[in-house]
């Protein structure tokens, strides 16, 4: 039994407490809050034995081998730092910091010490994504000729949502953070790298009623964003991501090739885990929905439908932890997705396209 702290009590609470715990090979022995009396009542009320407010505390506990981190972004690299020193594995929310520099070390950091460190993008082990996956390389497609890629969102739509560190740049907050994040991930799971990019970040909603003050506060983060790519094999790839839009088509991929299309796509808008269906067809030939295979379908579903993910995230962590062996999706999918992101951020801010480097040569 492996056991896990706890550092983050939003997302913590809703989906990585009640992951952990459904895990049968983790147990949660710790969870951090700044406020004491706040980790205590989580503890007491998850039934967790310890409740720490200092990280350096958590780390020193004997009973904690592995800590998930689910903070906002501005605090994951001093946290992940402190983790990883301690010896102890890490699961790592995304975005995985602030920049790539961070990310770059933290991997370093990771190998250096002989820990497994993951990051939670969940929808590499989503049914409708793993079957989307595997009908891809089948030579389904043939030759890849244009990937289309949606995904909208309310969570920002509406404008009388208080101004919060999501709206701050420095905090890591924006659409481009916790969506594009996710986007960048699975592009290169299922595509492959990135050759350059060109990025266009808008905000929709410009100012937000600061809590603090009962004043409006100036938005510094984007909630949509264009981004046109092409990938190293040359296919052309489009994706609109937008936060603040009430749409009935929430997240959509389409992928043409000279032998036909696939599409994996959402309407579920309460719940962006379940609810993907997938299609294909053959050239001139209507398009049929294609039924997922039994054997990938969650074995369980839960209230909040992140945890069936989060719990399949979990379980390769483990496996990584018991065999030793490096993971997919580890801290170097965190950084090529944080790289990414940075250079949209550039590209956005000189209106250019911007090259990829290679992973693997960005990372010595």
């Amino acid at each position: 039994m492996i056991g896990v702290a706890i550092v983050g009590t939003g997302f913590g609470q809703k989906v990585h407490i009640p992951g952990f715990q459904a895990h049968p090979q983790t147990e949660v022995v710790a969870v951090y809050h700044r406020d004491i009396n706040q980790a205590r009542a989580i503890a007491a009320a998850h039934h967790i034995p310890h409740a720490c407010d200092r990280l350096a505390d958590i780390v020193a506990l004997p009973a904690v081998q592995a800590v998930s981190i689910s903070t906002p972004p501005f605090l994951h690299d001093e946290m992940a730092k402190t983790v990883l020193q301690a010896g102890k594995h890490l699961l790592l929310e995304k975005p995985t910091t602030l920049n790539a520099t961070e990310s770059k070390e933290l991997y370093q950091l990771a190998k250096k010490q002989g820990v497994l460190a993951a990051v939670d993008f969940e929808f590499r082990f989503v049914p409708g994504w793993q079957f989307f996956a595997q009908l891809l390389s089948t030579d389904y497609l043939g030759e890849l000729r244009l990937i289309k890629i949606d995904w909208f969102g309310s969570s920002r739509a509406d404008a009388s949502r208080p101004w919060n560190w999501y709206s701050e740049q420095d905090k890591g907050g924006g659409a481009l953070g916790s969506l594009g994040s996710h986007a960048f991930d699975y592009i290169h799971w299922l595509f492959g790298p990135v050759r350059r990019l060109n990025a266009h970040l808008s905000t929709a909603i410009p100012a937000r009623i600061n809590p603090a003050t009962g004043e409006l506060k100036p938005v510094e983060t984007d909630d949509t964003c264009m981004l046109s790519l092409e990938l190293t094999n040359g296919t052309p790839c489009q994706v609109a991501i937008s936060a603040a839009v009430y749409a009935s088509r929430t997240h959509w991929i389409e992928v043409y090739g000279d032998r036909g299309t696939l599409i994996l796509g959402s309407e579920n808008q309460k719940d962006y885990i379940h609810g993907f269906r997938v299609w294909g067809n053959k050239p001139g030939k209507p398009l049929t929905e294609i039924e997922i295979p039994q054997e990938l379908l969650f074995p369980q579903n839960y209230a909040d439908g992140r945890i069936s993910a989060f719990i399949r995230v979990v379980d390769q962590w483990v496996q990584g932890i018991e065999t030793h062996q490096e993971i997919t999706p580890s801290l170097r999918e965190g950084v090529y997705s944080q790289l990414l992101m940075d250079l949209s951020h550039e590209s956005h801010k000189t209106a250019s396209w911007v090259d990829v480097p290679n992973l693997a040569e960005f990372l010595d």
